[in-house]
């Protein structure tokens, strides 16, 4: 997604020359992530009968956010965008469609995702929008996972740096997962344009938020996932916010609704 504006304000970080997409595809605009969110290792992981080996694609030696960000997809008749991808590193085949759709002033993003294996796949959905800073945010959730880079940490009270359950502006540098947020899930204000907005999402697999603020860049990321970081490591492990297996021509779901008004 190239740009978002509500009441006359662009509210996603988008770049003046679209093709900054495809030069630099994480920083940029809103993207869906499948068949994984977040990181996962990289090199020969057997799952089941099957071996996932992916090489890195980011600075710190993960493999992150999937493989549909940055490449073509099909647009349909009905307003949705699709894409076949799979069968290679990621040795599942499957496809994922996104439709994104606007009534009055709330935006609606259904995604899915669906096994064309004949064996079962893991399987996760999210989608990565970069809004534009300053930005204050809620996060109604009461655990977190305090950093998305390291792979062992442990599931902590959302307190501290890390408590957002009030409304209040994002501290730099902020990396975290927020695990099984209520409705809704994320309040949103940019208090220099008079914009707010409540995102909603609804899964038929798991829920969290990623939220990441650098302070070397003008936006934030607030990010509803169907799992948490690691999630293939979990899913072999049997932890929870893993990722989800779904069988041959099954799908996970999940629709994110963001609701705007002016403050």
């Amino acid at each position: 997604m190239h740009r978002l504006r509500a009441f006359g304000h662009d509210l996603l970080r988008t770049p003046d020359d679209p093709g900054e997409h495809q030069r630099d595809p994480f920083r940029w605009g809103a993207y869906v992530m499948a068949p994984w969110c977040n990181r996962i290792a990289t090199g020969p992981t057997a799952v089941g009968e099957r071996v996932v080996d992916l090489t890195s694609n980011f600075a710190d030696g993960s493999a992150i956010h999937g493989q549909v960000y940055a490449a073509p997809w099909q647009e349909g008749a009905d307003g949705s965008c699709s894409i076949a991808a799979g069968g290679d590193g990621w040795p599942w085949p499957y496809r994922c469609s996104v439709r994104p759709s606007v009534a009055d002033a709330t935006l609606s993003v259904e995604l899915s995702l669906t096994n064309l294996a004949a064996g079962p796949m893991p399987a996760g959905l999210g989608l990565h929008p970069w809004f534009r800073r300053p930005l204050d945010v809620r996060a109604n959730a009461d655990t977190v996972i305090p950093s998305n880079l390291d792979p062992a940490v442990a599931v902590i009270p959302a307190a501290g740096r890390w408590d957002l359950h009030a409304l209040r502006t994002l501290p730099d540098d902020l990396d975290a997962t927020w695990l099984a947020p209520a409705d809704p899930a994320v309040e949103l204000r940019w208090p220099e344009l008079g914009v707010r907005a409540t995102m909603r999402q609804r899964s038929s697999s798991g829920s969290c938020i990623v939220i990441a603020s650098p302070a070397s860049l003008d936006a934030a990321a607030v990010e509803p996932q169907t799992h948490a970081p690691q999630g293939l490591r979990r899913y072999l492990d049997g932890e929870a916010g893993g990722m989800t297996s779904i069988g041959p021509g099954e799908s996970i779901r999940l629709t994110v609704e963001v609701a705007f008004e002016e403050a």
